[in-house]
């Protein structure tokens, strides 16, 4: 780590390396703020897909389906592409769903575990030079 020193002549971080960390540390607060965001996508994705599943499905068998099919040749065809693609991207969007809310769990675990060692580090680092959080030197 860089150093400099004061006007006192005591070594001292430079501080664009305190500047580095103060910018990880927000990057980091930032990413925590977006995760709910990303959160409530994933949970959206695992309630609204399978009931577009559910609804494609129960169109498809539905007993009027296939009277439209026969009767209306290009609407029914493209109401069957329609559907199955329906199906196939609901499906995508279930399994995309899952993933991030995995990945958005574990983020949270270990960002909930570097705050923890944040300020453990703090803490030591405060009672082994003798700084309060009070003082303001």
């Amino acid at each position: 780590m860089a150093t400099a020193r004061d006007d006192k002549g005591e070594i001292t971080p430079n501080s664009t390396s305190t500047d580095i960390l103060n910018l990880v540390d927000g990057f980091i607060d930032q990413i925590s703020k977006i995760r709910t965001v990303l959160k409530g996508v994933s949970i959206s994705a695992l309630i609204l897909a399978p009931i577009a599943i559910a609804l494609s499905i129960f169109l498809l068998t539905h007993s009027s389906f296939f009277t439209i099919l026969e009767d209306e040749d290009e609407f029914g065809l493209v109401l069957l592409i329609l559907l199955g693609s329906v199906i196939a991207i609901a499906s995508v969007w279930i399994f995309a769903g899952l993933r991030q809310y995995r990945m958005i769990s574990t983020w949270n675990k270990r960002y909930n575990d570097y705050i923890v060692n944040k300020e453990e580090i703090q803490r030591t680092i405060a009672s082994e030079f003798g700084f309060t959080e009070d003082s303001e030197d």
